[in-house]
């Protein structure tokens, strides 16, 4: 019967054996009291007392009142965990904190399984530091998401027929703060769902008073180091929001499209001379500058330093150059360097000091450079340009390209890249400090392999693009004056007072001011994430003393430039030091193929439907399972498995339970809690099961301890799924009805409840960062918990074990598993209790027949009918022998398992069936016309049938073999 069966089983749990308490006598010398006579004897426990313990004050529910854990009960558990203060640092235990911020998510999110990730493995590292006695702060909060959430609300705006410029932006502004009073707590609430222990009275959202505070205090800052200016150059713009955007938020998609070659004539030359120029992007050529070809390419060099006739320009004239910069193979050979809409030629034009001409509007649609072509959409004009170009004689042809296309993430449109004029952050000298930090070992980043792209994006790094042309976020503090030109004259100030007292002292009392239109980059206030949640400006802020710098960054690894080496550089300018010691970067998470999760391949999964039906601790544990750095692939299967397990764990509570004294029992209880197992003396008197299992409970905590502090967080929930499933729950939990129900030792029962007791209660611990709902619920139901599981104290490390004596228990393992296959390979009926003949040396002998009701019982065997001998018995031939390990044997009678007449006969007629179907094989495999016309992949399956069925008739013909001679021999 499983463990399972037997949890659930009434005739089982009710019977004379499980029903009673133990109450006995100890042996130990930590165990120093006697118990009356009367009290020595088993007693009827009183099975409602630990339900009504642990669900007194209506917030746990024991597992002896229900069949599994209920997922419903989770949202109560958290509340509860919260109503009792139990995410706030406390710094009784301890005085070195440990410190994450949560990477704040967009107040316009759902919780999706990036979410999921990240709360996961930080709140592990959470809940493990605060076991550990560390001050823990995992300072929660949202980001005012600029563009995000400016979106949504023009969307809802427009579906009553309202347009942003008609409110103005300070109605406009209200507007977006009632959505958010509104709606930005969905995602908050459903981070608390996943089980999240944040301190929640601190937390944050950028657009705060606090936060942005720190922002202009920045911007302030950095412009006074010169490291703010600005200009005019190319930037990601968005047509349609009518902004710039940050690199992140442009996804790069392979996309069918078209290359187009159009003859560029030659100023002054024949109709033959012409230049043939191949495009993705015709309507780009009324800003063109020059037209390049390579150095080396002898078909174009003798028209190097002569004009080109720009198409449809009415004769405009552009210079032919040539740079290395050109490819050669691709298309013609030939290039048209349109610097204002293209980030290379950009680049380029500014090496050669060509000009840069911009022709497109910022909604899309061509300016006036454009001539005829002007107030045309940017793809209407290339269709009619083309048109134009093929009625001129000047389309030489077009033919299908893939082009890999720059799309807004928000709105899918396609990316301008556009000349504009913005402001930028100077990153060279921030980059620097930053390389020094890794270099010196003051960040360590997780795994080291991204170390290298962090150093190579740090050291080919970009100024950064700072202003967004939008009207929700922090507005740029530049004041300009009335009447003066806005590139010269401006004022940088921390508010429009003291912008206004700076204007007049330069200006003189009647000047006027206006501030910058433009926001900042939702990220810039995301770099001050660390520090401005802490206090900063403002060093002296309780939380900025205790708290900074914080211990763990942990995010996903691909805003690891973004976000993470902007953190680092702004932390180091602002503070003088690294905001975080460690970075832990989290994998992509992925469906059970490997693709990335998306609305149009249909498979995304939602992490609150998942916990609906998985549970959040089956959800937390499947995602924990990955290596840092890597793409998890998400499955269903894996989810079901872990709703197992934790299935699994409640019923292995509800045995621990169902074979503890009555609460109310307290000599018992006094009994068990006088059993220690923290010395090699204490191991040492323990029987074997009990010694093995607490050996082994005591390396893994020790293991575990070590992964968790190396961040291996996947190695932690193996090892321990492990060691609860394959050894608690299948060997021990199995092992100590033994000693509970058939030892006839009060002692030795004794014994198996207290082991039972620790170890279950070590493994709600180890377990509780990864699965916190349904350990805190088991914990809760065990009797005389004097605090909860989450501020319960970590296992004390570096605990006994004897490795010998595992050993010893292994020996007993591999006498089980041998005897289970003997048994399994005759089919012997499972209720069927077996004799055997153990043979070994006198010392294995010794051990093994101390524990003769535990072999039995794990092996089915007849415990009055297990003998220890060193040498085979006289009936040897007549029986199975198994071999176990080095020096352990066993003889098991072939008459106990078989009839042995019925099986030759049955073995015969199988074999017979077996050959006929070989020799069928065979026949199909010396066939020509069979090896000759057949696939590959067919031949080799025949082949592979062919020699299993080949291994199974020399395996069945062995099996008759022996049963034959063993008919003769008692014959």
């Amino acid at each position: 019967m499983s463990l399972h069966q037997m949890a659930v089983s009434p005739p089982f749990l009710l019977s004379s054996r499980s029903a009673y308490s133990l109450n006995p006598l100890l042996f130990s010398k930590r165990c120093r009291f006697f118990l009356p006579r009367s009290q020595s004897r088993f007693t009827f426990i009183k099975r409602r007392s630990f339900a009504v313990a642990a669900s007194e004050n209506g917030v746990f529910t024991s597992p002896e009142l229900a069949k599994s854990f209920d997922f419903t009960s989770e949202e109560r558990i958290y509340n509860w965990w919260q109503s009792q203060g139990y995410f706030r640092p406390k710094f009784d235990r301890g005085s070195d904190p440990f410190v994450i911020s949560m990477p704040p998510p967009n107040v316009t999110g759902s919780l999706h399984m990036g979410h999921a990730m990240f709360v996961t493995l930080e709140d592990i590292m959470v809940r493990y530091h605060r076991m550990r006695g560390r001050p823990t702060l995992w300072l929660p909060g949202t980001d005012h998401a600029g563009i995000a959430t400016q979106l949504v609300v023009e969307r809802m705006l427009a579906s009553e027929g309202i347009k942003r410029v008609e409110l103005g932006r300070d109605e406009f502004a209200k507007r977006v703060w009632e959505w958010k009073e509104k709606y930005g707590g969905t995602i908050t609430n459903q981070i608390k769902r996943l089980g999240a222990s944040c301190d929640w009275t601190r937390e944050h959202f950028t657009l705060d008073e606090q936060l942005s505070r720190a922002v202009i205090e920045a911007f302030v800052r950095l412009h006074e180091k010169g490291l703010i200016y600005q200009g005019s150059y190319m930037v990601n713009w968005s047509p349609k929001l009518q902004t710039a955007v940050s690199d992140l938020e442009v996804d790069y998609s392979e996309e069918p499209g078209t290359l187009y070659y159009i003859k560029y004539r030659v100023a002054g030359g024949s109709r033959s001379d012409f230049l043939t120029i191949a495009t993705t992007r015709p309507e780009t050529l009324f800003g063109d500058v020059a037209v390049a070809v390579h150095p080396q390419d002898e078909r174009y060099s003798k028209y190097v330093g002569q004009m080109a006739i720009v198409p449809m320009t009415y004769g405009r004239h552009v210079p032919i150059i040539s740079d290395k910069y050109v490819d050669k193979d691709f298309g013609t050979g030939v290039l048209k360097i349109s610097p204002g809409h293209d980030h290379n030629d950009y680049l380029l034009a500014r090496k050669l000091g060509l000009p840069i001409l911009n022709v497109m509007n910022k909604d899309g649609t061509l300016n006036e450079v454009a001539g005829l072509y002007c107030g045309l959409d940017r793809f209407e004009a290339r269709k009619k340009l083309w048109s134009d170009l093929e009625e001129t004689d000047l389309a030489v042809k077009k033919e299908p390209h893939t082009l890999r296309v720059p799309r807004s993430q928000r709105g899918g449109e396609v990316i301008e890249p556009l000349v504009s004029k913005q402001w930028f952050v100077t990153m060279e000298p921030l980059a620097e400090k930053a390389l020094r930090a890794v270099e010196k070992g003051e960040l360590t980043i997780m795994p080291e392999r991204f170390e290298k792209i962090y150093n190579h994006w740090l050291s080919n790094i970009k100024d950064w693009c700072i202003s967004r042309q939008l009207w929700w976020g922090h507005r740029i503090p530049v004041w300009y004056i009335v009447g003066k030109d806005c590139e010269e004259e401006y004022i940088v100030a921390r508010n429009s007072e003291e912008a206004l007292m700076k204007a007049r002292d330069k200006y003189g009392k009647e000047v006027e001011i206006y501030q910058d239109p433009d926001v900042l980059d939702t990220w810039f206030s995301s770099a001050l994430w660390p520090f401005s949640t802490l206090g900063w400006p403002d060093v002296s802020a309780e939380d900025f003393k205790s708290f900074y710098p914080t211990t763990m960054l942990e995010t996903g690894h691909d805003i690891l430039f973004f976000w993470v080496a902007r953190m680092v550089m702004m932390g180091i300018e602002f503070t003088g030091t690294v905001p975080f010691s460690y970075v832990y970067l989290h994998g992509l998470i992925r469906d059970s193929q490997g693709r990335k999760m998306s609305k149009t391949l249909g498979n995304v999964i939602d992490p609150i439907d998942t916990i609906k039906e998985f549970g959040t601790d089956a959800l937390r544990f499947t995602l924990a399972l990955g290596t840092a750095g890597q793409d998890l692939n998400l499955s269903t299967e894996r989810l079901t498995a872990n709703k197992a397990f934790t299935n699994k764990l409640w019923n292995a509570g509800k045995f621990v339970l169902q074979n503890l004294p009555n609460q109310d029992d307290v000599s018992g209880w006094q009994n068990i809690q006088a059993c220690e197992f923290d010395t090699e003396e204490s191991l040492l008197r323990l029987p074997l099961p009990e010694c093995w299992v607490v050996s082994k409970l005591h390396m893994l905590i020790h293991a575990v301890t070590e992964s968790y502090n190396k961040f291996f967080f996947g190695d932690v929930a193996r090892e321990t799924y492990d060691f609860f499933w394959g050894d608690f729950a299948d060997w021990y939990i199995e092992a100590s009805k033994a000693h509970l129900y058939h030892s006839g030792d009060d002692s030795v029962a004794l014994i198996a409840q207290a082991v039972l007791l620790y170890v279950f209660e070590n493994i709600l611990k180890l377990l509780h960062p990864f699965m916190p709902f349904v350990t805190e619920e088991l914990w809760q139901a065990l009797p005389y918990r004097k605090e909860a599981l989450i501020i319960s104290t970590w296992p004390q490390n570096s605990l006994p074990r004897n490795t010998n004596l595992v050993k010893r228990f292994e020996n007993l393992q591999a006498m089980t598993r041998a005897i289970r296959n003997a048994r399994a390979e005759y089919s012997v009926e499972p209720a069927k209790r077996l004799s055997a003949s153990i043979v070994a040396s006198e010392e294995v002998i010794q051990y093994i027949s101390e524990e003769k009701e535990v072999l039995a019982l794990l092996s089915r065997l007849d415990v009055d009918n297990i003998h220890f001998t060193d040498s085979p018995p006289g009936d040897a031939k007549q029986s199975v022998h198994l071999v176990a390990s080095e020096g352990l044997e066993a003889y098991l009678p072939l008459a106990d398992m078989v009839d042995i007449s019925a099986e030759v006969q049955r073995l015969t007629k199988r074999l017979s069936k077996m050959e006929t179907e070989y020799e069928g094989l065979k026949a199909r495999l010396t066939s020509p016309k069979f090896i000759e016309k057949a696939p590959e992949d067919i031949v080799r399956g025949v082949q592979e049938k062919a020699a299993e069925a080949e291994e199974k008739i020399n395996l069945t013909k062995n099996r008759l073999a022996f049963l034959k001679s063993t008919v003769l021999v008692s014959q």
